[in-house]
């Protein structure tokens, strides 16, 4: 097949693609260049590696199946980094433009128009803010534990300033504040060109003000104003881990004077934390206001479901084929935060495709090595544990009673058995003498109530505690 034939499938797949990618990474397709199809193989070629990573990583799927409907075809889409071709084929268009009276040859595209940022200035601005490419909205699994923080942060990337400003946002470790955080500065850079970015962890900044104040600088006055100029003129700064100020006084001097030069000028700011304000010792009252002052929200550990939906679309991003069983399996014994699902994730395709084997259940078990707390905790052990916090006794639970009290033990006993075990909801039933069809609508009323009210989040945290601690 000639390169005529092979660019006017390409461009034909393209429009196809054109709506079922993000505006944001069109730029990288166009640094696609067609150059053959043989053997049901489509090949492009590029001279940018993060092209290829970026296409590989989220559009392979979409871009055969927009192939498959201009050929008919089941076609395979390779990519290939290759600067020499590439600047071989720049040479030639050069040439084809001279031959054409210095006009540029006007290709017919089958896309519609719009503005396309540069892909390498976009690049180059997020190498320079240290934003990871990987951390967008569209990668983010949205769940009832994290759907608030994701709504604010979508309307703050796309009207920065505007609303919820500061934006505070605050969760354990490894629940995707700092994912959320990046998100918006990606945004912002793909769809606010003109505005400045700028993400810092506050260990980073902590330590870049130390060294512009140390005292052994004979320039430490013109350091300072630099240091200051660098957070000063941005239009969207984002601080992660802010709770790394306590007890650096002089430090979070400075940070209060940036946060007011940055309010003044209304630019945003985002803000990260693993506790709220009022719960980071030695904070000023003066910056715990201010941090409180726009909007304050929280991540949660993910429910089941949402980690169930997690792993699912790992396994789909890498077109890798997980039995439920194993999905499930992974999904109930790694409660704790996305990073550790994510360890336990990578860890099982790593040694499957080290080994060549198929991901199984039994495979499953035996890489992570844990048939372990699922096992130990049973649902008389959760029940036994709530029972004692709420005054209440195993009978009363299992009893027709609907008082507050023996009504709420049993929401939390249905919550924490379909969290921290592997049992259905008619084995729960079961259990508490209940009809299996109020199982899921209890379990989905204490999710509600702890994305709504803080103390239910804490009597989660506190009874899971109780049931581990009580297994010792």
């Amino acid at each position: 097949m000639d390169i005529v034939e092979i660019n006017e499938i390409w461009t034909l797949a393209k429009a196809h693609l054109f709506s079922e990618i993000p505006e944001s990474d069109w730029a990288w397709i166009n640094l696609l260049e067609p150059t053959g199809y043989a053997s049901g193989i489509f090949t492009v070629i590029t001279e940018h590696s993060m092209a290829m990573t970026v296409v590989r990583s989220n559009y392979l799927q979409k871009i055969k199946e927009c192939l498959k409907k201009v050929t008919g075809d089941t076609v395979d889409f390779k990519v290939i980094v290759d600067k020499e071709t590439m600047a071989k084929i720049k040479k030639e268009r050069q040439k084809q433009i001279k031959a054409n009276g210095g006009l540029s040859i006007k290709v017919k595209e089958a896309t519609p128009e719009k503005q396309e940022p540069d892909p390498m200035e976009h690049l180059t601005k997020m190498q320079s803010t240290g934003l990871n490419l990987k951390n967008k909205f569209e990668n983010f699994v949205v769940g009832e534990n994290s759907k608030t923080a994701y709504a604010i942060s979508k309307i703050v990337a796309e009207h920065p300033a505007e609303k919820y400003n500061p934006l505070f946002i605050y969760g354990g470790s490894g629940l995707g504040k700092t994912h959320l955080m990046q998100a918006i500065g990606q945004y912002a850079i793909f769809n606010h060109a003109r505005k400045k970015v700028k993400y810092i962890k506050t260990q980073d900044f902590v330590n870049q003000y130390i060294d512009n104040v140390n005292p052994s600088n004979k320039n430490k006055t013109e350091l300072m104003t630099k240091f200051r100029q660098r957070f000063r003129n941005v239009d969207i700064l984002l601080i992660d881990d802010i709770q790394f100020v306590e007890s650096k006084i002089k430090f979070m001097n400075e940070l209060f004077y940036i946060f007011e030069t940055l309010q003044q000028l209304n630019k945003q700011i985002v803000i990260t934390s693993d506790r709220l304000p009022k719960d980071i010792p030695t904070l000023p009252d003066r910056l715990k206001t201010r941090f409180e002052m726009g909007i304050v929200v929280d991540i949660q550990p993910p429910p089941l479901e949402t980690r169930i939906e997690i792993l699912k679309k790992w396994a789909s991003d890498q077109r890798l084929f997980f039995n439920d069983d194993v999905i499930e399996f992974v999904a109930q014994n790694f409660t704790n935060n996305v990073r550790e699902l994510e360890g336990a994730f990578n860890k099982i395709t790593a040694i499957a495709d080290i080994e060549g084997v198929e991901i199984t259940l039994d495979f499953a078990k035996r890489v992570l090595k844990v048939d372990t707390q699922m096992k130990k905790i049973t649902i008389n052990n959760i029940a036994q544990t709530v029972a004692e916090f709420f005054d209440i006794t195993l009978d009363n639970m299992k009893s027709p009673a609907r008082s507050q009290n023996i009504s709420d033990a049993r929401k939390y006993t249905i919550y924490l058995a379909r969290e921290m075990t592997n049992m259905s909801y008619e084995d729960i039933a079961k259990f508490l003498n209940k009809k299996h069809t109020t199982m899921l609508y209890s379990y989905e009323k204490i999710v509600e109530a702890a994305d709504r009210n803080v103390e239910v989040k804490e009597t989660i945290r506190e009874l899971k505690q109780a049931v581990k601690c009580n297994l010792k």
